[in-house]
């Protein structure tokens, strides 16, 4: 079974498994969840792709531990390879295509412990878009009553607390009520929020990867685990430098060459990873501020002083991320400390 493919097309009730021998499709067959299972454990060791989405984590994981090769598939790349119309054989038959391509670039997979941090920041990102909106559209409502929302009196919280007080503002009881639960609703999610950040510094302490990324300059909770999660450990990794990663994240200008000639163009805002490209910037660029108030102590501080001088903060800022990702992909994939160099007495 050396030579054996399967394409595996992965859904919300069924799994469609195309399995190709020297190029020859031997069988595309449709499975149920726990059928596949026990395929995957009675089958002998095989290369198997699977296409890049929901669950897909999961069945490699599971593929992985039954003794194939598992990979992880993008796919964007599969459906411009699919012939014919959409359907689920047609899917996991473009798949087993896919993976044959010359130098293909497989999509990293993400242990159980990524996941699990992975999950608690999609938590926490939602409960904050949640507490915005929510913010937003009790200020919108109240200032249809001309009731503006100012820290003079208190910022959101004390404008409700007066109203809901006030016995003679001529609110009915029923409104009072629902601006009430609307308010609760808020404050769960401050909560909510809080709770997330306690799960996450926690969950820190039992990563040392994690803890390690902690003392690069502008990485917090948040971009440290972020990191661990983008660029993860050498055997689960599929970037071969840190450029690489950083190119993935958006840190780095587009590139347009042809006939010999360079030519680099601006960095792209509309990156894959947008959430940690902005978020390292801001990190970053709270970073720059701090050493422009003081002399350099570090030659990184030295060079990004420079770097201001000449290009402005905001470039210093996005230079700043894009070194950072680059040491954290060699503190991740070779296990060193990172430590400052001192700048020469």
């Amino acid at each position: 079974m050396k030579n054996t493919i399967a394409g595996v097309d992965l859904a919300k009730e069924v799994i469609q498994v195309c399995l190709c021998t020297n190029n020859k499709v031997h069988s595309n067959i449709e499975m149920p969840h726990h059928e596949f299972l026990t395929w995957l454990f009675t089958s002998k060791p095989m290369s198997i792709i699977f296409e890049a989405c929901g669950t897909s984590n999961y069945w490699k994981q599971r593929a992985i531990e039954a003794g194939h090769d598992a990979q992880l598939i993008s796919a964007k790349l599969v459906a411009s390879i699919r012939q014919n119309q959409k359907t689920d054989k047609n899917d996991a038959l473009a798949i087993v295509q896919a993976s044959q391509l010359t130098d293909i670039q497989f999509v990293k997979g993400k242990s159980v412990e990524q996941q699990q941090l992975q999950s608690m920041m999609r938590l926490r990102e939602l409960a904050i878009k949640q507490k915005t909106a929510s913010s937003n559209q009790i200020k919108a409502l109240l200032l249809e009553f001309n009731i503006r929302v100012s820290p003079k009196k208190g910022g959101l919280k004390g404008v409700i607390e007066s109203l809901l007080e006030d016995a003679e503002n001529g609110f009915s009881f029923e409104f009072r009520h629902a601006l009430n639960a609307a308010w609760g609703l808020h404050l769960g999610l401050l909560d909510s929020i809080r709770v997330y950040d306690r799960c996450l510094e926690t969950s820190i302490d039992e990563h040392d990867d994690c803890k390690r990324l902690l003392k690069l300059e502008g990485v917090g909770t948040l971009n440290a685990i972020n990191l661990y999660i983008a660029l993860g450990c050498a055997d689960l990794g599929v970037f071969n430098k840190g450029k690489d990663a950083s190119a993935c994240i958006g840190l780095t200008p587009l590139q347009h060459s042809s006939g010999g000639v360079t030519k680099l163009g601006h960095i792209r805002k509309n990156a894959r990873s947008s959430t940690l490209r902005s978020q390292l910037i801001t990190g970053a660029m709270a970073v720059v501020n701090q050493i422009m108030k003081r002399t350099a102590v570090t030659k990184k501080e030295a060079w990004i002083q420079g770097l201001v001088a000449r290009r402005g903060k905001k470039c210093a800022a996005v230079a700043l991320a894009n070194k950072t990702v680059r040491t954290a992909y060699v503190m991740l994939t070779q296990g060193t400390e990172y430590k400052a160099e001192l700048v020469a007495a």
